[in-house]
């Protein structure tokens, strides 16, 4: 499994700052997040770590066979007819479902929903034949646990196609340095025809495939998926701005094929 997320190097030298320096910059900041705060209190572009609510349980860290070996990736429940369907980016299951498991609500080394088994994995031909960034997509079917469906545990969000541009979204995803997982709020923008960007902080190794959710229903709680941290870069050079393909009309031609499969 390819590491994906690359952190900024330790050792790039910066120019000395001044005690001064530093606070009239910390006063400017101060002053331009007064007023500009989510409804969740929290900055726009700040990584937090996440609340235990309805739509971070359908947030889960992938793992090799089981919690005991480390998440890598992470992925979210999307809502289909068979209520077992994953996405999260291709790059994060280049070798397949062999051994892959998903811990939606991961927190703190407890999977309170359970851990799921991966049993099959459905990605474009352009990644498959080419590694196309523009296609950086994977959906996943998983087995049903005790007789249980995924979905019919903890819901699935709507798969949204062509978003277009300017969108605020919701970033929750798994740093492979933390057990609990981190959200931001932003807005997400086109970058080039094929990808979507959005300045988010803190977002490391790990949080390939975090889902982009928008549109969240206050009642429902369900919202729309509208990308995954990959495509550019593999989502991105650094920790502080992330990217996503596009979900255009192919990602909805696979999300079909993943479902007449059971999914």
């Amino acid at each position: 499994m390819r590491i994906t997320r690359r952190r900024p190097d330790p050792h790039r030298r910066r120019r000395p700052v001044s005690p001064a320096a530093v606070a009239v910059l910390s006063w400017l900041l101060l002053a331009a997040g007064a007023g500009t705060t989510s409804a969740g209190g929290h900055v726009p572009g700040q990584a937090h770590v996440s609340h235990r609510t309805p739509e971070a349980s359908r947030v889960g860290a992938l793992f090799h066979h089981g919690l005991a070996d480390g998440h890598f990736c992470t992925a979210s429940v999307v809502d289909s007819p068979g209520r077992s369907l994953l996405v999260t980016a291709a790059h994060c299951l280049d070798d397949g479902a062999d051994g892959i498991t998903f811990a939606p609500g991961y927190r703190d080394g407890s999977a309170p929903y359970g851990v799921w088994r991966i049993s099959a994995v459905y990605v474009d031909r352009h990644w498959a034949n080419d590694s196309d960034e523009d296609y950086d997509v994977a959906f996943a079917v998983v087995a049903p646990l005790d007789g249980r469906r995924l979905g019919d545990t903890v819901g699935g969000n709507h798969l949204g196609l062509n978003p277009g541009n300017h969108r605020r979204v919701r970033l929750t995803g798994y740093p492979d340095s933390s057990d609990q997982p981190l959200s931001c709020v932003n807005t997400a923008s086109r970058f080039g025809s094929g990808q979507l960007r959005i300045d988010c902080t803190d977002y490391s190794l790990g949080t390939s495939g975090s889902p982009w959710v928008t549109d969240v229903d206050r009642s429902s709680h369900i919202g729309t998926v509208i990308g995954v941290i990959g495509g550019h870069q593999q989502g991105g050079a650094t920790d502080e701005v992330s990217y996503s393909s596009y979900f255009g009309s192919r990602v909805g031609t696979l999300y079909r094929r993943a479902v007449a499969s059971g999914g």
